[in-house]
């Protein structure tokens, strides 16, 4: 179904609105915010391999504010109603006609080019063909 409406949006020669016809941020807007517990927001951490900000500083309040908004969105894209259309394939997202794509298996290899396990020769700290990383946190 499409529907058409009776308010006229300025555009440009080809079309294009000179201005924005809609807002995520007003969309979003109407839907209730989520809130995440300061467990939730260090098991997120955790799972990131991050270290999070302390509780009750600036940086802690805008990057939970930030996350609270991410989950609105998802959220929100749950709440859309799309018609099945039975066909249950995966989606072609390809940029590129198949086909006519950049033959990979054909690229030159330049000479000095380093690759797979040979990279780990340039590694600070490698063990058992791994690259070793220090880190401060303790599990």
């Amino acid at each position: 179904k499409y529907s058409t409406s009776q308010a006229t949006v300025e555009t440009d020669k080809y079309g294009i609105p000179l201005t924005p016809t809609w807002s995520v941020q007003e969309l979003l807007s109407s839907y209730p915010a989520p809130s995440i517990s300061p467990a939730t927001f260090k098991r997120l951490h955790e799972l990131s391999a991050l270290l999070p900000p302390e509780e009750g500083t600036p940086e802690y309040v805008k990057l939970k504010h930030e996350l609270e908004e991410l989950i609105k969105l998802v959220e929100a894209t749950k709440l859309i109603k799309i018609e099945e259309t039975g066909n249950v394939g995966i989606p072609d997202g390809r940029v590129i006609a198949e086909g006519s794509g950049i033959p990979l298996d054909r690229t030159p290899r330049e000479d000095g080019d380093v690759r797979g396990r040979d990279l780990l020769s340039y590694a600070s700290r490698s063990a058992n063909g791994m690259y070793v990383v220090e880190t401060d946190r303790s599990r």
